[in-house]
């Protein structure tokens, strides 16, 4: 074998090593570039869905979470509280939800999958203050101000926002729409899933 042959074989062995440890260098300086592209575990974390425990509540009772950084409220609806969803429409600005402020399968007269329990996000559609949950017949400075036709529901006392027990605002006050029903779909009778629903992560 000639040296012209020996120095050609030489030189493309140097040019391949070359562009292979080149290339595994160009890899490796690009994955921390990449990597920082990616959402970081806490921000997974804080848009994920959650899972909650509803095998305690009691007819009457509110529970409260948190998702996505917003409070989020699971009422179970006694059989009483579901009958008075009925035959005040025309006090509701938007009693047969209208509004994209819910999922199409929570489009109803009780605004849920299953009427026993409601789902909001529990903040007023008005400037986003908390507003309280005050059921029929309660004994407090709230109801007292609600008076006695006041058929239970949730009171922003911010703005004097009203909703019912199915977070429809009622007519003649600030909040312009429903409270909003989020994402969500049950596990079983008693595990709720927020933030999710048949179709995936929302």
């Amino acid at each position: 074998m000639s040296d012209d042959e020996v120095d050609c074989k030489r030189r493309r062995f140097l040019t391949t090593a070359a562009s292979v440890v080149g290339g595994t260098g160009v890899v490796l300086a690009a994955t921390p570039f990449v990597a920082s592209l990616q959402p970081s575990a806490k921000t997974l974390a804080e848009g994920a869905p959650i899972e909650v425990d509803i095998s305690q509540l009691k007819p009457g009772q509110l529970m409260r979470a948190m998702w996505r950084r917003r409070p989020v409220w699971v009422l179970r609806r006694s059989e009483e509280a579901l009958a008075t969803l009925s035959g005040h429409q025309e006090e509701l600005i938007d009693p047969t939800s209208e509004e994209p402020q819910q999922p199409a399968y929570a489009v109803n007269n009780h605004r849920s999958i299953n009427p026993e329990y409601l789902v909001l996000i529990g903040t007023c559609t008005h400037l986003g203050c908390s507003p309280a949950y005050v059921p029929a017949g309660e004994s407090s400075e709230l109801s007292s101000q609600l008076g006695a036709n006041w058929r239970g529901g949730f009171f922003c006392p911010c703005h004097g926002s009203r909703f019912d027990l199915a977070g429809r605002v009622e007519k003649g006050f600030p909040a312009p729409s429903n409270l909003v029903v989020p994402p969500h779909r049950y596990l079983s009778a008693t595990r709720l899933v927020i933030g999710a629903d048949e179709k995936g992560v929302v």
